[in-house]
């Protein structure tokens, strides 16, 4: 049961972290930044949320930096905005998840495969209840 109650807390931390990084007035804090996952321990004593950009790796560490630097600010607005006992120790790790992704679809686009139906993809055949 306290599963579940962890899993909507993260999916709140998330939400509200996202906001709240979009109103620090820190210039490296950029808006190719994002939050991509927040996991809670068990006791809800800390918090790890995963930062990725698409300007690199690099730029994702300067902004854990930051985001550190920032945690107490963040940490009360968190306490004000989710209803909690206590609020959570704010870890940031820096991931490359999103440039990653980025790579990816580059290279496909590269290669002529766009990941969807295109206009030359041929139309699926539709079921029409008999068999032919």
């Amino acid at each position: 049961m306290a599963s579940f109650k962890i899993g909507r807390v993260q999916e709140d931390m998330l939400r509200e972290l996202t906001a709240i990084m979009r109103e620090l007035k820190d210039p490296r804090i950029t808006p190719d930044l994002t939050i991509v996952r927040a996991e809670l321990s068990g006791d809800m004593g800390h918090c790890k949320a995963y930062v990725s950009s698409l300007s690199g790796l690099n730029h994702a560490k300067e902004a854990c930096r930051v985001l550190t630097k920032a945690s107490g600010f963040i940490r009360r607005e968190l306490f004000r905005r989710l209803d909690l006992r206590k609020s959570p120790e704010l870890h940031f790790v820096a991931d490359d998840s999103i440039e990653y992704a980025s790579d990816i679809s580059e290279k496909l686009s590269n290669l002529g495969l766009t990941g969807g139906l295109g206009s030359d993809a041929a139309e699926p055949e539709q079921f029409t209840g008999t068999e032919e």
